[in-house]
C-alpha cells in the first residue's frame, strides 16, 4: 500500500562548509532528524536526500533543513538544540519558516554571548520582559525561564538601562538541616544560589562577574535577604518562587521601587514545602491574573530544550518505569 512507499527529497546547498555545519559534527543533527521524524537523511558533500513514506513530513523536514541553512548563511548560528523547536515550529505552522522565531528578538547579551529564543513561549517571555515591570514565567524545567531572565537582565545592566541585578531564590531548607553543615548563612545556602552563578558565569567572564559581586553590582542572595528593602533602578529575579510562602511572595513583589523591572520564574509541578504549605506562586496566579501592568507567560513540556541525549535518557527511564505503573 501507498504507506510502504518510500519518498525521495533531494537538496543540494551552495555552500559545502555550512551544509556540513547544518549536517553536524559526524551528521549528529542529521541522525536527531531521523529519530524524531522518522525521515532517513544522507548526505553527500553538500547534497542532502531525504527518504520517508509520508509527503506531510517529509516537506517538513525539508523546510527545516532549507530554513536553518537560510540561517547558517545570513549569519545566525544554529546549534543541535535548534532541530527539535524548529521541526515542531513547522509542524504547526507550515510555510511559516523561521525567521520569525529564530531571527526576531534575538539580542546581544555580552560580547560572550548572543541570545535568540528557541520557541515561540520563549520569544513572547522576551517580548514580555521588554513591556512589562513585572513577568511571572511559569513551566517546567528546562525551558529558558531562568536563563532568559538572567540574559535581559545582564543585557539591561551593560546598557545602563539598570544599576544593579539582584537574583534570589527561597533556601527550603535554610532551617535546621543546613544548621549542621560549616561556614556562615551565605555559606549554607550558596549551593540553592548556584544555578544563579552558573547562568551568571555563562553570560560575563569570571573576572567580570567577581569584581560587579564584589562591587555589589550584582547581588545573588536567598529571599530571606530582601524583606525591608526597596530596591530602585534594579533588575530583580526570584528563581523556584514555587517554594515562596504566600507571605514571602508578597514580601518580595513589594519590594520593587523606581525604575525597576522584577521576573519570577517557577515550576508550580514541583513544590518542595512542606507537606500541606502553601505555595506563593500558586496563590499569585489566582490573585494578580488581570492585573495591569504584569504579565504571565506559561511554559509547557514543548517549550523543554534539552541535548538529544537527555531526551533519550529521559525515555529510557519512562520507558523503564511504565511496566511497574501499570501493574
Amino acid at each position: 500500500m501507498a504507506k510502504n512507499t518510500c519518498l525521495e527529497r533531494r537538496l543540494e546547498f551552495d555552500d559545502a562548509g555550512l551544509a556540513r555545519d547544518l549536517f553536524g559534527v559526524h551528521n549528529a543533527n542529521l541522525a536527531f532528524v531521523a529519530e524524531k521524524t522518522g525521515v532517513r537523511a544522507d548526505s553527500r558533500g553538500s547534497v542532502l536526500t531525504l527518504r520517508g513514506e509520508s509527503i506531510e513530513v517529509l516537506d517538513q523536514v525539508a523546510e527545516a533543513m532549507v530554513s536553518l541553512y537560510g540561517m547558517l548563511k545570513r549569519g545566525v548560528p544554529v546549534s543541535p538544540r535548534d532541530i527539535e523547536p524548529a521541526l515542531a515550529h513547522l509542524a504547526k505552522a507550515p510555510g511559516s519558516g523561521l525567521c520569525k522565531l529564530f531571527e526576531e528578538k534575538s539580542f546581544i547579551v555580552s560580547p560572550k554571548k548572543t541570545i535568540t529564543p528557541r520557541t515561540a513561549t520563549q520569544r513572547d517571555y522576551l517580548g514580555a520582559i521588554r513591556a512589562s515591570d513585572l513577568v511571572f514565567g511559569v513551566g517546567p524545567a528546562g525551558t529558558g525561564k531562568t536563563y532568559l531572565a538572567v540574559a535581559m537582565a545582564v543585557a539591561d545592566l551593560l546598557a545602563r538601562r539598570v544599576k544593579r541585578l539582584v537574583l534570589t531564590r527561597p533556601a527550603v531548607e535554610a532551617g535546621e538541616k543546613l544548621g549542621f553543615l560549616p561556614g556562615d548563612l551565605m555559606e549554607k545556602v550558596n549551593p540553592y544560589l548556584r544555578p544563579l552563578y552558573d547562568a551568571l558565569h555563562d553570560m560575563l567572564d569570571f573576572q567580570r562577574v567577581t569584581e560587579m559581586l564584589a562591587e555589589g553590582v550584582i547581588e545573588v542572595a536567598p529571599l530571606a535577604f530582601m524583606r525591608g528593602r526597596t530596591l530602585n533602578d534594579a533588575f530583580i529575579i526570584l528563581d523556584e518562587a514555587q517554594n515562596t510562602t504566600p507571605e514571602q511572595m508578597k514580601m518580595f513583589l513589594t519590594r520593587l521601587g523606581f525604575g525597576s523591572k522584577a521576573v519570577v520564574t517557577g515550576d508550580v509541578t514541583q513544590v518542595d514545602l512542606p507537606r500541606g504549605a502553601p505555595s506563593g506562586l500558586i496563590e499569585a496566579r489566582t490573585i494578580l491574573t488581570g492585573v495591569p501592568g504584569l504579565e504571565f507567560v506559561y511554559f509547557n513540556e514543548e517549550d523543554v530544550i534539552r541535548h538529544p541525549l537527555v531526551g533519550r535518557i529521559v525515555q529510557a527511564y519512562e520507558r523503564h518505569t511504565q511496566p511497574s505503573e501499570t501493574k
